[in-house]
């Protein structure tokens, strides 16, 4: 039990220490950005993707069209869209493709990672940094005593629950009247 409750000191001094080094500026143009686009799609893999599907709902429940890349439901994309990028490293193959492909749409591509130096920023318009431990050691980067990436794919999570309690703020929305838009085939 002790081991438990050490282990979970632990994640959340690493996250409390993440979020305060996030740039709230780049998160600001980001809201900006989500607040604009007729539609925001999602791409990334493995944990990032669960993450990111996870925040493309709760934006959903906000009355923002959202898409994750491969749904089969997923319409085109166009430059009055936007595409949220979640890559770590930036470095991700998949994510990269579709941010190039994106990009010949003219759409929007934001990019959340935690390596402002890697490929995407060939194709992000913005970038928001998660200032997470990564295998390449970057100055600046929060240290984890998770596995992997775990930091990263937290983080990310709680930043897209952060954005969407943000527009809830800046909207004045009514809580009880978001019910509406949740799944009721369940």
């Amino acid at each position: 039990m002790e081991q438990f409750s050490s282990s979970t000191k632990d994640i959340i001094a690493e996250l409390n220490t993440t979020f305060e080094s996030i740039n709230s500026d780049e998160v600001d143009r980001l809201i900006e950005e989500i607040s604009k686009a007729d539609q925001v799609f999602f791409v990334g893999v493995g944990r990032v993707l669960l993450s990111l599907k996870s925040i493309a709902k709760r934006l959903a429940h906000l009355g923002v069209k959202t898409y994750v890349v491969g749904q089969i439901t997923e319409p085109a994309i166009t430059d009055k869209d936007l595409l949220i990028v979640g890559s770590g490293s930036g470095e991700t193959a998949f994510p990269l493709i579709i941010a190039q492909k994106a990009k010949k749409y003219n759409a929007t591509v934001a990019h959340i990672g935690a390596n402002p130096e890697s490929s995407m920023s060939e194709y992000a318009d913005l970038f928001v940094r998660i200032p997470v431990q990564t295998k390449l050691h970057l100055p600046g980067e929060v240290e984890s005593v998770q596995p992997m990436t775990s930091l990263f794919e937290q983080s990310l999570l709680l930043l897209g629950d952060a954005v969407a309690l943000t527009i809830v703020r800046d909207r004045d929305v009514d809580m009880k009247a978001l019910w509406q838009y949740h799944a009721n085939l369940e």
